[in-house]
C-alpha cells in the first residue's frame, strides 16, 4: 500500500467517541438522504395536493424495491472490503472492488429493463387509485430509467465505508440533495411538471453524485490501490462467490420487507387516495427515525466488520451496545414532537382537513415505528458486520412474511379493524430484527462466529 492511504483503521482508540465521529457522517448523509426523498413528497404535496402525493408514494415504492436489492448486495460488499481491511489483505481489497463495481452494476441494467417491462403489472397490483395512476406511471417509468445512477452511487458509498471512510459519502449526498430541490421547485413549482419532475429531480441528483463519485476515486486511485483499468473490474471468482453468498439472503431479506410493504400498502390503497396519501408521509417518517439509527447501524457495522477480523471482541460488543444506547435516546425525542405537534408535522406535506383527520390516528403507528428501528439498529450492526447473512435473512422473513403480511391482513380484514389494522401489523413486524438480534447478542452465539472471508 502507498504511504498516504484512504484506508482507516477502526480496531484502536476509544469506541465511543470513534463510534460517534465516525457516524456523525452516516447521520448526516442520512438526514440530506431522507430530506432528499422529503422534498419530493413536501413539493409534490404542496403544489399539486394528495393526488400526487399518492402517485410519488406508490411510485417510490418501485424505486424502495429496487433499491433495497441493491443494498443488500452493498451491505455484503462493504463488509467483505471492511474484513479485508481489518486483516490487512489490501490486495483483496482491490480485487473486491472490481469485482463489486462490475457485478452492481450488471444487476443494475438488468432491473432498469426489468422496472420498464414491467410498469403496468406493478401499478396494478398495488391498487393505484384512478386519480393517481398517471402520475404514478411517470413516476415509475423516469425512476427505472435511471436505476443505473442508484445503484452507481451506492456502490462507491459501500466501498468508502468499508475502508473505514464515511465522510466522503456525505460531499456526494448533499450535492445530490441541492440538485434535487432545486429542479423539484422548477419543474413542479413552476412548470407544473407533476410526479414526473419530481422524478426527473430524483434521477438527475443521483446521476451527479454518481458521476463526483467516480471522479473522486479516479483522482485518488493510489491511496486505496485501485487503477480503474478495464483488466481491474475483472471478475475475481472468489470473491464473487463470498459476495453471492452474503448478499443473495441480504438482498431477499430486504426484498422480503419492501414486497411485505408493498402487499400491505396495496390493501391500503384500496381505502383511496387519502389512505395512500397518509401512509406515503408515514412512511416518510420512517425514515426521519432512520436517520440517526441506520447511522448508527451503518457505521457500527463497518467497525465491527474490522474489530470482528482483529478478533476484538470486547471493542465489538461496546460498539453494539452504544448503538442501542443512542438509538433508543433518538426514538425518544421523535415520540415526543410527534406526540406534541402532529398537525405541524403531517401539515408540512399537505394541510388539507381529510389528510389531517386521518393523520391523527397515525400519531401512535409513527411512535411504534420509532422504537422498532432503534431495537434493531445495534443487533443489525452486529449481525452485517460479522456477516451473518443466513441470520438477517431470518429476520427478514420473519419481519415482512410472517409478521408483516399476515398480521396486517388478519388485524385489517378478518379482524374488521380496516387501515388501522394493516398500520398496526406492517409497524409491530420493524421488531423482528430485534427479537432475533438480542437472542442472538444475549446468548453470547456472536463470539463463536467465524469470519465471513474465510
Amino acid at each position: 500500500m502507498k504511504e498516504k492511504t484512504m484506508i482507516r483503521d477502526l480496531t484502536e482508540g476509544n469506541v465511543r467517541s470513534q463510534l460517534i465521529r465516525y457516524s456523525m457522517p452516516f447521520i448526516l448523509a442520512n438526514l440530506l438522504q431522507t430530506v432528499y426523498n422529503l422534498v419530493d413528497m413536501i413539493v409534490v404535496g404542496q403544489f399539486v395536493g394528495k393526488v400526487g402525493l399518492s402517485a410519488v408514494s406508490i411510485g417510490g415504492d418501485l424505486l424502495n424495491f429496487f433499491t433495497f436489492i441493491c443494498m443488500g448486495f452493498c451491505s455484503a460488499g462493504q463488509i467483505i472490503i471492511a474484513q479485508y481491511v481489518g486483516k490487512q489483505e489490501y490486495d483483496n481489497v482491490k480485487r473486491a472492488i472490481g469485482t463489486f463495481f462490475t457485478f452492481i452494476m450488471a444487476i443494475a441494467i438488468v432491473f432498469t429493463a426489468v422496472g420498464l417491462i414491467f410498469k403496468d403489472a406493478f401499478l396494478q397490483f398495488m391498487n393505484v387509485p384512478e386519480d393517481a395512476y398517471k402520475q404514478a406511471y411517470d413516476y415509475t417509468v423516469v425512476c427505472s430509467a435511471g436505476l443505473v445512477f442508484v445503484y452507481g452511487y451506492n456502490i462507491v458509498a459501500a466501498v468508502l465505508r468499508g475502508m473505514g471512510n464515511s465522510k466522503t459519502p456525505l460531499v456526494f449526498v448533499a450535492v445530490a440533495a441541492v440538485i434535487n430541490f432545486v429542479l423539484d421547485y422548477i419543474l413542479v413549482a413552476i412548470y407544473d411538471t407533476g410526479a414526473a419532475g419530481a422524478a426527473v429531480a430524483t434521477v438527475f441528483g443521483q446521476g451527479v453524485a454518481f458521476i463526483s463519485a467516480i471522479v473522486y476515486l479516479y483522482r485518488r486511485r493510489e491511496q486505496f490501490n485501485f487503477d480503474f483499468k478495464l483488466k481491474s473490474f475483472k471478475i475475481d471468482g472468489k470473491i464473487m462467490g463470498l459476495i453471492v453468498r452474503l448478499g443473495i439472503p441480504m438482498a431477499l431479506q430486504s426484498c422480503a420487507i419492501i414486497v411485505s410493504a408493498l402487499v400491505v400498502n396495496s390493501f391500503i390503497n384500496a381505502y383511496g387516495v387519502v389512505a395512500s396519501a397518509v401512509t406515503g408521509v408515514g412512511n416518510k417518517l420512517g425514515n426521519v427515525a432512520s436517520i440517526v439509527t441506520n447511522g448508527l447501524n451503518t457505521a457500527g457495522a463497518a467497525m465491527v466488520g474490522q474489530n470482528f477480523a482483529a478478533g476484538k471482541q470486547d471493542r465489538m460488543k461496546k460498539i453494539v451496545n452504544l448503538v442501542g444506547i443512542y438509538s433508543l435516546i433518538f426514538a425518544g425525542i421523535l415520540s415526543v414532537i410527534m406526540l406534541a405537534a402532529p398537525e405541524a408535522v403531517f401539515g408540512i406535506f399537505d394541510n388539507s382537513p381529510d389528510v389531517m383527520d386521518m393523520a391523527r390516528d397515525y400519531v401512535v403507528i409513527a411512535i411504534i415505528n420509532f422504537f422498532g428501528f432503534a431495537t434493531r439498529a445495534p443487533f443489525l450492526a452486529l449481525i452485517n458486520g460479522q456477516g451473518f447473512a443466513a441470520l438477517s435473512f431470518v429476520g427478514g422473513i420473519m419481519d415482512g412474511v410472517v409478521i408483516r403480511i399476515f398480521l396486517s391482513i388478519f388485524l385489517g380484514k378478518t379482524m374488521g379493524m380496516g387501515i388501522m389494522g394493516f398500520w398496526i401489523g406492517s409497524v409491530v413486524a420493524g421488531y423482528a430484527y430485534g427479537v432475533v438480534g438480542s437472542f442472538y447478542y444475549f446468548t453470547g452465539l456472536w463470539k463463536k462466529r467465524a469470519l465471513a472471508i474465510k
